[in-house]
């Protein structure tokens, strides 16, 4: 027949299962911790990487708009100088009518 435990066997038994599993659950535990933290520090550098990635390709449009915006200025100014170098009376009257109407309107 089934031995019969007395009541102080019978807890300290039940005492170290009780330990047992919730040192077993302790490690789980932990280790869906360490599970998570790793998939959080995937899931963080791959979009570093997508935003470093969106990042190089906003600057790179805006250096070429930069010196496009660079280049037609360029060319605004070296037509206006060839303009002025080739019709010098028409240029000063310009400037001189523009000064003037500008003048009325600062006034005021």
């Amino acid at each position: 027949m089934a031995e019969e435990m007395k009541p102080g066997e019978q807890t300290a038994s039940s005492t170290g299962d009780a330990q047992n599993k919730l040192q077993s659950s302790r490690e789980h535990a932990r280790k869906a911790a360490e599970d998570l933290k790793s998939a959080a520090g995937a899931f963080a550098d791959e979009y570093r990487g997508k935003a470093e990635q969106a990042l190089g390709e906003a600057r790179g449009k805006a250096e070429q708009a930069w010196g496009d915006a660079r280049s037609r200025v360029r060319t605004f100014q070296e037509d206006a100088e060839q303009y002025v170098r080739e019709n010098p009376t028409k240029a000063v009257f310009t400037a001189l009518g523009i000064g003037f109407v500008l003048g009325l309107i600062f006034r005021r």
